[in-house]
């Protein structure tokens, strides 16, 4: 990225039910096999904010516009002026009924296609996985059908020349990769890309801000449901038992042999 030149990135964002809310008040669908929404608050997924941090910080050394895209019904709206508030410039909607029962593969597919549509871009960024489902595949999925190269699990970006510097966490320290443009990247958290908080004059703005809206149409795919190519088997709430055991013969000291000896069964010391 020469200095001077102006760089435009993708952050691809995708609407979670807010992972604050009460465990008690999480309802799963047993026929769909999803979340139930109901009338929970939908936020952006926890890593794709990251990815949205990573990119401003990007555009704030560089110049440019950072554009944010989900595919959503109309409640995507908010989510979107949530990340205009936050630091990006442009916002897109892709919303038709036939988006919504799409699987990881269909949404990669999807996201390209507006992709196609968009100006020219020097980088896609998304969050390393969902925050509900924790697939991790629609960034690699939607490389593939760009002819991008992949770098997962990137923690910050550095623009040089070109190029690109991508910093990983490794078990030990940090990988640095070099990369030229265009390419895709998911971010994971890091202490270097903590998610801002919009400021009230930043939010006053995204909401008077205008969000176009693409239907499959728009972007040149045929208007029909995609086919599913990921199947979810099952998706439960696990079952959590309590037992409780007393120790009540012996004296205290016997009790207390007792109480390590069963620990250590248990593994737990």
């Amino acid at each position: 990225m020469k200095s001077g030149r102006k760089v435009h990135i993708i952050v691809c964002l995708k609407q979670i039910i807010d992972p604050e809310i009460a465990p008690s008040e999480f309802q799963i669908d047993p026929v769909r096999k999803e979340q139930i929404r109901g009338k929970h608050a939908l936020v952006i997924s926890t890593f794709d904010e990251h990815a949205l941090e990573v990119a401003v910080q990007v555009k704030e050394k560089t110049g440019g516009k950072v554009t944010a895209l989900t595919i959503a019904g109309e409640e995507g709206v908010r989510t979107l002026r949530d990340a205009l508030a936050i630091g990006a410039d442009e916002a897109v909607l892709l919303s038709d009924p036939t988006f919504f029962d799409s699987d990881s593969f269909g949404k990669a597919r999807i996201l390209a296609a507006a992709l196609r549509k968009l100006d020219e871009f020097d980088a896609v960024l998304c969050g390393r996985q969902a925050g509900d489902v924790e697939l991790g595949v629609t960034g690699p999925f939607l490389a593939e059908e760009l002819g991008l190269p992949c770098i997962a699990l990137v923690a910050n970006i550095e623009p040089d020349s070109d190029k690109v510097r991508l910093r990983r966490p490794m078990e030990n320290g940090y990988e640095i990769l070099e990369v030229p443009l265009p390419f895709l990247a998911t971010i994971t958290n890091d202490e270097s890309n903590v998610p801002r908080l919009p400021t009230v004059r930043a939010i006053r703005k995204a909401v008077r801000t205008s969000v176009p809206v693409w239907t499959a149409e728009e972007i040149g795919i045929e208007a029909k449901p995609e086919e599913t190519k990921i199947e979810m088997q099952e998706l439960f709430i696990p079952k959590r038992e309590i037992r409780c055991e007393f120790i009540e013969d012996g004296s205290d000291k016997e009790k207390g042999e007792s109480l390590a000896l069963r620990l250590r069964e248990l593994k737990l010391i």
